[in-house]
């Protein structure tokens, strides 16, 4: 597969939590808002109580970011290496900043076309990034704002996408296709399903982090995989 050389690729995870640890603290017109958004999602015993718990972090109009983590190659002497960082805290505009300034960095520095990778990124990451910047009144960076390229145009690498492969019905988790590729499993300790009682019981926003930098290594490597070339070796990988 044709892809941009790895030198291109701006690689994004991010983690989402709900904006109240529980339903019962929000004020009441976000309780209406809520139920009026998910009531025809609600199947059998399901409560609106219940729902918020296992689905208003991945909603962007009832979460928050509380962690970003980027990755990007660099070669050095010859071999390619990948390099990690992540941006976490309560303060979800300060997250998101700090990114931004990590971008527009990373492409004065990089003097190239680049392109955004992650696994679901078209629909997700990116999308709930917007969302939550034109909520906090923040205006939104060129690289970010796609609303008037083609589709074609648009400069990411889904990995979800692209093993789909023009299937519109696909769904692969990262997990799933890592293990496809021969790729180590990213999910260690923690999966996404874990995030927010993490966050709100254990403020584990370390752990957190730890889990988003796995998940951007696993997409390295299947993006590198998707290329044809050699996986990394741990010692390739340094986190800062």
């Amino acid at each position: 597969m044709q892809l941009p050389h790895p030198e291109q690729f701006i690689l994004l995870d991010i983690e989402t939590v709900s904006q109240y640890a529980q339903y019962e603290q929000m004020p009441d017109i976000w309780k209406q808002l809520w139920q009026e958004k998910t009531a025809w999602m609600l199947t059998g015993d399901t409560t609106p109580e219940i729902f918020y718990g296992e689905r208003a972090s991945i909603m962007a109009e009832f979460g928050k970011v509380i962690c970003i983590s980027l990755g990007y190659f660099k070669e050095d002497a010859g071999e390619l290496r990948l390099r990690l960082k992540s941006f976490a805290g309560h303060d979800e505009k300060q997250v998101i900043t700090q990114l931004v300034d990590a971008v527009a960095k990373l492409m004065n520095a990089r003097k190239m076309r680049l392109w955004f990778g992650g696994h679901n990124i078209r629909e997700f990451d990116i999308p709930y990034l917007c969302r939550r910047m034109l909520i906090h009144q923040m205006a939104l960076p060129p690289w970010l704002d796609f609303q008037a390229m083609k589709p074609w145009e648009v400069p990411m690498l889904d990995t979800m996408q692209l093993w789909k492969f023009g299937d519109h019905k696909h769904f692969t988790s990262l997990k799933l296709l890592a293990a496809c590729l021969g790729i180590p499993s990213p999910k260690e300790d923690i999966d996404g399903s874990m995030v927010g009682e993490i966050y709100w019981k254990e403020q584990g926003l370390d752990r957190i982090a730890a889990y988003c930098e796995r998940d951007v290594a696993t997409v390295a490597q299947l993006l590198l995989r998707f290329s044809n070339k050699p996986l990394l070796t741990s010692s390739q990988i340094t986190t800062a």
